[in-house]
C-alpha cells in the first residue's frame, strides 16, 4: 500500500459495545475515505449507511467434493477413506484424489459474496459469508485488497475498517498492517477483560493502539479503570461517548448520530475522532490523546 494511505481499524473485544455507531460515524466526519465492512460473519454496517452496490462478486474460500451419479461405479472406495457429503465437506480432496473413475468433482465452492457500493459518505467495500460457512478470515483479506484498489484508483488517503469483535482469524485478518487500531470498549467487567485480550492481540502485531470507551457513563468507575489501564500499558485513550438513546433512534432513521445532532455523543464523538486523525498522521498513538476529558 502507498504509505500516503492510512488504514483505520475499529475493532473490539466483545460483540455490542457500539463499534459499528462510531464507524458510522467516522464516515460522516471522514468525508474523502474508503469504507470497508470486514465483520464478514454479522456485517451491519449497511444498515446505517444504505450503500448502493454497483458490483458484486462471488466469494470462495476453498473446494467441495462432489460425486457425479453419470461417472460413478459404486465400488465405495469413497466410503471406506471418507463419506462424502457437501454440506459436511472441508475441501481437504481426499476422496476425489482416490476415486479410481474420477467421479468425484472436487471444485470451487461458493462461501459467500462480497461487494463495492456507494455510499453517502463516500464508496464501501462489504460483504456476506454463507450460513455456516468457512474462511472469513480470507474473505477479510479480500475486502481489505479491495478496500486498497479503490483508495488508489480514486485517490482517497484513509481506508476506515469496521473490524470483527473477539480475537479470532477474521480480527487477525482486518488488523495485520494497518496504521492503527480503535478499540471500543464498554464499562463493564467484561468489556474491560476483553478489551485487555484485543489489546494483546494489536501489541503481537506490533499496531498502534488507541481506546474508547463507549457509554462511559453507564459505570464511571469502571470506565476510570479501563482509562488508567489503558495508559499504563501505553495506549492512547482516543475519547470516552456518553450514552444516550438518541443514538439507537439515529440508527433507526438509518443515520449516525452525527448527522443526526452536534452535541452530546455526537460531540463526544466529533473529538475522538480528532484524535484519532492526530494519531493517524504520524501512524502512532499520540501521547496527548490520552489526555482525560
Amino acid at each position: 500500500m502507498p504509505s500516503d494511505i492510512k488504514e483505520l481499524v475499529v475493532i473490539s473485544g466483545k460483540g455490542g459495545t457500539g463499534k459499528t455507531s462510531i464507524v458510522a460515524s467516522f464516515a460522516a466526519l471522514a468525508k474523502k475515505a474508503v469504507l470497508a465492512d470486514c465483520d464478514v460473519d454479522a456485517a451491519d454496517l449497511h444498515l446505517v449507511l444504505e450503500p448502493t452496490i454497483v458490483r458484486t462478486e462471488q466469494f470462495s474460500g476453498g473446494k467441495r467434493a462432489r460425486i457425479m451419479p453419470e461417472e460413478c461405479t459404486a465400488c465405495g472406495k469413497c466410503r471406506e477413506l471418507f463419506r462424502v457429503d457437501p454440506i459436511a465437506c472441508e475441501g481437504c480432496g481426499v476422496c476425489a484424489w482416490f476415486c479410481p473413475e474420477k467421479a468425484i468433482e472436487f471444485a470451487p465452492a461458493v462461501n459467500g459474496k462480497w461487494y463495492i457500493s456507494d455510499t453517502r459518505h463516500g464508496p464501501m467495500v462489504h460483504a456476506a459469508l454463507g450460513i455456516a460457512e468457512e474462511n472469513s478470515g480470507k474473505l477479510v483479506s479480500t475486502v481489505r485488497a479491495e478496500a486498497r484498489k479503490l483508495a488508489e484508483k480514486q485517490g482517497l488517503e484513509t481506508i476506515i475498517i469496521d473490524g470483527s469483535p473477539g480475537i479470532g482469524c477474521p480480527v487477525i485478518a482486518s488488523i495485520t498492517g494497518a496504521n492503527l487500531v480503535l478499540i471500543v470498549t464498554e464499562p463493564t467487567l467484561s468489556g474491560k477483560h476483553d478489551m485487555e485480550r484485543v489489546a494483546d492481540l494489536a501489541k503481537h502485531f506490533d499496531i498502534p493502539t488507541m481506546v474508547c470507551v463507549n457509554k462511559w457513563d453507564l459505570n464511571e468507575q469502571i470506565a476510570g479503570e479501563i482509562q488508567s489501564l489503558a495508559e499504563k500499558r501505553g495506549i492512547g485513550v482516543a475519547g470516552r461517548v456518553r450514552y444516550d438513546r438518541a443514538v439507537t433512534q439515529a440508527q433507526i432513521n438509518r443515520k449516525s448520530i452525527v448527522e443526526n445532532q452536534s452535541d452530546g455523543p455526537a460531540a463526544d464523538i466529533r473529538e475522538t475522532w480528532s484524535r484519532v486523525c492526530e494519531a493517524l498522521a504520524t501512524s502512532d498513538a499520540c501521547p496527548q490523546a490520552s489526555e482525560r476529558r
